[in-house]
């Protein structure tokens, strides 16, 4: 079974049989409200309002970044003056609007003039991009957030594309909650096929030496890369 014919039969569902009403790890429904109501949502820009609201409507709702990942994005791009920007995978566009509007009237993606889409295949024209030496340390952030297989395959290469003391960060990290599952948790099986995946990722990073790393329980777990050399 495909993922998208599993999130349309089972939109809310997991890892095992539990069902929440948002994708962050935090065990209390009440204290993710809290943390939307309080922080989150008197910042979130109405255009990232609207967008996340037409979202919520969409049968696969929830491969959609959280409002409160959003949020951290953009305080991260503000902190190491980013100007030039890459992501990797896109929904309906949450991360994207929220990478832009974070941005400098003169960064290189981001809203409108900012944005350079390219649709289709992404290891392909990553490849691309690296046969170029101009484009080799020329981005300051990138985010990754598409197919869980080929992780590492991008983390060879958007380690050339971001520049030292640059950020790269993965989405999905802790997905689900599965990284500690035992082997006979009853998880969903595009949950089960994935988490090898991640977790290979996870053991890769943690032995990069080209990168510092923080792991972090915002939504379904990021994990920040500084590149160092």
């Amino acid at each position: 079974m495909t993922l998208i014919k599993e999130l349309e039969q089972q939109p809310n569902q997991i890892a095992g049989h539990k069902e929440l009403a948002h994708k962050s790890l935090l065990q209390s429904d009440a204290l993710y409200q809290y943390i939307l109501e309080t922080s989150v949502y008197p910042r979130e820009h109405e255009s990232l309002k609207e967008l996340r609201e037409l979202t919520e409507k969409h049968p696969w709702n929830l491969m959609a970044t959280p409002p409160d990942e959003g949020q951290l994005l953009g305080m991260l791009l503000k902190l190491i003056n980013a100007k030039n920007t890459m992501e990797i995978g896109v929904f309906t566009g949450y991360s994207l609007l929220s990478t832009a509007l974070a941005l400098p009237s003169d960064g290189k993606a981001g809203v409108a003039h900012k944005i350079d889409f390219r649709e289709g295949p992404a290891l392909p024209l990553l490849d691309q991009l690296i046969k170029d030496e101009k484009n080799k340390g020329a981005f300051d952030f990138i985010y990754v957030d598409a197919d869980k297989d080929n992780y590492l395959n991008y983390h060879k290469r958007v380690i050339e594309l971001v520049k030292v003391g640059g950020l790269v960060g993965y989405d999905n990290t802790l997905w689900n909650g599965s990284v500690v599952a035992p082997p006979d948790a009853p998880l969903m099986d595009y949950v089960k096929y994935y988490r090898d995946f991640v977790m290979e990722l996870n053991k890769a990073l943690a032995l990069d030496s080209r990168v510092e790393i923080c792991q972090l329980p915002v939504g379904d777990g990021i994990t920040l890369c500084r590149r160092i050399i």
